[in-house]
């Protein structure tokens, strides 16, 4: 007898989609959106958008700017360094914990992820680039199954996606260090300290980027 999945409810998806918007930098810093016109892209109905955007203030991914309008905050310096400092102080930890429990399996899928980035980065593909992005590292620190850290990082994602999206469109996707791959070779090697500093490098590369982006 097939059993059918409960579906899932309109208020829970209209606000995976707007969030995946934020994070893949579909919307830009200081950019302001109507409700109606979320309603109208989203093909959804008042009240789930309404709610989406309800949680998404609450996270500080959006901030209202009138009754029918929201927009993206734009960080500034002091807001980015926080972030930072944030992310350094969880995520090569997070990697660490992945690296012991992780399997053959999730460092090859790692590895194709990290390839579909490459391909993304010889394309200049932008877009594509901070979706794989963010895949590597989820996928990664999914493997940690430490799920109260790995929230704490998703919002710090959240808040930082739009950055993003503006400093690789100032700088493109070339010359990037690879620290994808140098971690994919020490989780392939169990060295477990490795795949902490190859994350740990490859956010701090990130962060000095976004700093550089933010000098004019």
């Amino acid at each position: 007898m097939n059993v059918e999945m409960p579906k899932e409810p309109a208020h829970q998806t209209v606000y995976r989609r707007l969030r995946d918007m934020i994070l893949c930098g579909e919307m830009e810093p200081g950019q302001a959106v109507t409700i109606q016109g979320l309603v109208a892209e989203l093909d959804a109905g008042m009240t789930p958008v309404r709610e989406a955007i309800r949680r998404l203030t609450s996270e500080h991914a959006l901030e209202f700017k009138d009754n029918r309008r929201v927009g993206l905050p734009v960080l500034n310096r002091a807001e980015i360094d926080e972030i930072s400092f944030a992310r350094l102080a969880l995520e090569p930890q997070l990697a660490m914990w992945a690296a012991a429990k992780i399997t053959p399996e999730q460092i090859n899928q790692l590895a194709a992820i990290d390839e579909d980035l490459n391909r993304a980065i010889d394309r200049g593909d932008i877009q594509t680039y901070l979706i794989q992005n963010y895949r590597f590292h989820s996928t990664l620190y999914a493997a940690s199954q430490a799920a109260t850290v790995i929230a704490l990082v998703d919002a710090l994602w959240l808040r930082l996606g739009p950055s993003l999206r503006v400093m690789r469109g100032r700088f493109g996707t070339a010359s990037l260090d690879d620290r994808h791959a140098v971690a994919v070779e020490a989780l392939r090697a169990g060295d477990i300290p490795a795949v902490g500093d190859a994350i740990r490098l490859d956010i701090e590369q990130g962060f000095n980027q976004i700093r550089l982006s933010m000098r004019d």
